[in-house]
């Protein structure tokens, strides 16, 4: 019994032991010291906790990983433009690329819960083909529309023909202003203060919704449509609930991103975000169908101290640090794949498991 404990122990932690062991051989050979680490760990911690707690709501649904994270973000993203041709500057700038980004994330988001409803079994596949369509939306709205049909004042951030964004827009009036508006350092270590708090703040969010009628059918719905449905609870409605909140939790996340780059690379900040917000989830131990708070950090944690310290090991091992810099872009990639496949053979293994103490249970029924 211990053993079979032990498996399954190994078998759904495989992601985060195989990360910790890269970690722990990359840290020595990358030479940085634990100061530098530690500052990096928790300035990323800051930067992307919020965007992949936009993630858990969907998993409690049962929809699996919101590739359809990415509207959210682009909505953000038109929030943040706007405000920057406004010139409203520091926090009540950010406040108001959030408000923005709630109505342009509520509409993506009612927009791709009505599909994904449509596509019960695949809404991961579905979510990721759908944030390449709305990015063509995107991109039309930001290379055609802004600055023809919706007006932009500043030329500093329009195209030199007159319409469109240019490729980068600086938000230097409002870069760190949440991270630095309450200033801690602990051996050397910067805490930004206000956007940990922000963060608690949804993680307190999150717990108390799982807690609320809305947070039971989600997790009901979840676990089985058929009988949620017969419970008279109403499945697309809730499901399509789960999306928009994501959607909209997104979009605030991704001003808090931004907010800390410093600038907006206007048609490419969005659209690696999903992929790499989810595989640190999925680094933390999180699964299609299960994930937690504490996944969130684990995987923040070990997905970035792997792209802190790759680079530089790789430049230590082979003596280009390009090596390093591919690693970690295909060891990004590799592990939403692993994590797919090992979820898959889990639940499997379950069905098969199952199935043989049914099997049991019905011979010792028979010999009685």
């Amino acid at each position: 019994m211990k053993k079979n404990k032990t498996g399954s122990f190994l078998r759904q932690s495989s992601v985060p032991i195989m990360f910790l062991i890269i970690c722990a051989v990359c840290i020595p050979l990358s030479g940085l010291s634990p100061t530098y680490l530690a500052n990096e760990i928790v300035t990323r911690m800051g930067r992307n906790a919020f965007l992949i707690l936009s993630l858990l709501i969907p998993i409690m649904a049962g929809m699996g990983l919101n590739f359809g994270m990415t509207l959210g973000a682009m909505a953000g993203e038109i929030g943040l433009i706007l405000v920057s041709d406004w010139q409203i500057v520091g926090i009540p700038g950010m406040i108001l690329a959030m408000i923005i980004s709630v109505p342009i994330s509520i509409l993506l988001g009612l927009f791709c819960g009505k599909i994904l409803n449509m596509a019960k079994g695949r809404e991961m596949i579905t979510s990721y083909i759908i944030s390449y369509f709305i990015n063509g939306v995107y991109q039309l709205v930001v290379l055609y529309l802004m600055g023809s049909l919706i007006p932009i004042k500043h030329n500093s951030i329009k195209l030199p023909r007159g319409y469109g964004i240019r490729n980068t827009v600086s938000l230097l009036s409002m870069r760190q202003k949440l991270d630095n508006l309450i200033p801690l350092t602990v051996m050397g270590v910067k805490i930004p203060v206000a956007t940990f708090i922000v963060i608690a703040v949804l993680c307190v969010f999150i717990v108390w919704f799982r807690r609320t009628k809305l947070g039971q059918d989600m997790r009901a719905v979840g676990q089985d449509m058929e009988v949620a449905n017969d419970a008279g609870i109403n499945v697309e409605r809730t499901r399509i609930l789960s999306i928009i909140m994501s959607t909209v939790l997104a979009g605030i996340g991704m001003v808090i991103y931004l907010q800390n780059m410093g600038n907006i690379a206007t048609y490419s900040s969005h659209s690696q975000i999903g992929m790499f917000c989810i595989a640190a989830l999925l680094v933390g131990g999180a699964s299609v169908d299960k994930a937690s708070i504490g996944n969130v950090f684990l995987g923040v944690i070990l997905f970035h101290l792997m792209f802190i310290v790759a680079p530089r090991a790789g430049a230590a091992i082979t003596g280009d640090s390009m090596i390093g810099e591919y690693f970690r872009v295909f060891v990004s990639y590799a592990v939403i794949t692993i994590a797919l496949v090992m979820y898959e053979y889990n639940k499997r293994k379950a069905k098969s498991l199952e199935g043989a103490r049914l099997e049991q249970e019905q011979l010792e029924e028979e010999n009685q």
